[in-house]
């Protein structure tokens, strides 16, 4: 038998690679992380069979081993099903901080084969589906992966607002939409806006589908149990308005009290106080003081839950927060009214004037009933006429040089509102000096204010 003759013997089989696109979800909060599976629920991104679908977690607090993790949050199981797979994006940059670190751009391809042998991510496409474009992680992300097209999806308020910072335009040419919850209908988000990406909304349904699952896995978690057994009527939302630099700790403190009063004069006698997820662990009696000289149970739902659990579990009949985004989800997926304290405060003392809580804290200012003032919570609705004009016009005072296409109705938005009650703490003089628009002075002295703010813009523009 001659050697082209012999039987030959199969060889061992080996695996075969996956050769499919591979889709990359880079996420850092249960909230957003919900936003994407409903997403992926309503077909945004095909169907499941066409692409490797990778859930990339991101750690963003200021001391991450410190903060709550994602993973241990309720629910989170049940959103990672929608994924082939998990990653750590702190553990793959370690021991770099996520919002810090970035390849530089002679580094990006070293960098990619680095993370496509770590990810096993072979040589098949990436397409990147990233939260806040114009800061790391997700700049980070897209530098390394300079050929990938990019989705941004937006899971709160600030999708309403400008883009925080520019892009480079290697970026912004990728990028092909925004996804984004319908939080105000009616109100069209400007973010991204100025590089021609479209926005486009996740289903109400899907997202209301994807909560209430979530609560479905928080059915027999004990502090569910507790702050339900408390028969509670009201839901105060704390935030992180402290370790963002917008309130010392002892305002902040005050101003979860003074929620706490806002719900006792409106009748409630059993109020929940829920505390934000990567708040900093810190809590004084602040509260159970209050609520003891009033005679008011309180309960504390400090564990790893979504607001809206609580909402899918025990239905309040009142939601009050400062500017949270839960607020709005409490108002348009749950039908619950909403009320605010302390918003006008936080909203004059914003700096600098591009900060980008700006349009969120201006829409729930102008939305949402003020407690402390005896207006009447309410379930607010598709957005009025008034709101889209005054976003505009501000959205345009916070980063004129990327809208210039806003100027004449911002001009002729302030020429009739600039002085009005509901209108005039949206917006700063010297701002609007500098910028030329009614409000400002006419004729700004050499040297002052308007002469620094315009050096502050220049400083802001190069950094």
């Amino acid at each position: 038998m001659t050697p082209e003759t012999a039987p030959r013997t199969a060889p061992a089989s080996v695996p075969v690679p996956d050769a499919r696109p591979v889709q990359i979800f880079q996420v850092s909060t249960l909230y957003g992380a919900a936003t994407l599976a409903a997403a992926l629920d309503a077909g945004r991104f095909g169907p499941r069979e066409d692409a490797r679908r990778l859930l990339l977690v991101s750690h963003n607090a200021e001391i991450p081993e410190t903060a709550l993790r994602l993973e241990t949050m309720t629910g989170y199981g049940r959103i990672a099903a929608r994924f082939d797979g998990t990653l750590d994006w702190n553990e793959t940059i370690h021991p770099y901080h996520p919002a810090a670190w970035a390849p530089r751009p002679e580094e990006a391809p070293l960098w990619q084969r680095v993370l496509r042998t770590a990810w096993d991510l072979g040589d098949a496409p990436v397409e990147l589906v990233v939260e806040s474009i114009q800061v790391n992680p997700a700049k980070a992300l897209a530098g390394t992966f300079p050929e990938s097209s990019l989705h941004v999806y937006a899971d709160g308020l600030m999708s309403y607002g400008p883009t925080r910072n520019d892009l480079a335009q290697s970026i912004a040419c990728r990028v092909r939409r925004v996804l984004h919850l319908d939080l105000v209908p009616g109100l069209r988000p400007l973010l991204l806006a100025e590089y021609g990406v479209e926005p486009e909304l996740v289903p109400d349904d899907a997202f209301r589908a994807v909560l209430a699952e979530i609560a479905e896995e928080a059915a027999d978690d004990p502090a569910i149990a507790r702050a339900a057994a408390a028969g509670p009527t009201a839901l105060l939302l704390g935030q992180y308005l402290a370790a963002l630099g917008l309130l010392t700790a002892e305002e902040e403190e005050e101003l979860h009290v003074r929620m706490l009063r806002g719900a006792v004069a409106a009748g409630h006698r059993s109020v929940v106080f829920k505390p934000h997820p990567t708040a900093p662990v810190r809590y004084s009696r602040a509260l159970d003081e209050e609520a003891e000289r009033t005679g008011v149970r309180l309960t504390v739902l400090d564990g790893p839950l979504l607001a809206e659990t609580f909402y899918e579990r025990c239905r309040p009949r009142l939601v009050v927060g400062c500017f949270s985004t839960a607020m709005l989800t409490a108002a348009v997926y749950y039908g619950v009214p909403v009320a605010r304290v302390g918003t006008a405060e936080v909203l004059e003392r914003l700096t600098p004037f591009e900060n980008s809580n700006r349009v969120p804290l201006t829409v729930v200012d102008h939305l949402v009933a003020d407690l402390e003032r005896g207006e009447e919570p309410a379930v607010p609705g598709p957005a009025p006429a008034s709101l889209t004009p005054l976003v505009r016009a501000v959205g345009y005072c916070m980063r004129h040089a990327s809208h210039p296409e806003l100027r004449e109705e911002a001009a002729r938005f302030l020429a009739a509102h600039h002085d009005a009650p509901g209108t005039a703490h949206h917006f700063d003089a010297e701002r609007l000096t500098l910028l030329g628009l009614p409000g400002g002075a006419t004729a700004p002295a050499p040297g002052g204010g308007a002469s620094r703010l315009r050096r502050g813009l220049a400083r802001s523009r190069r950094g």
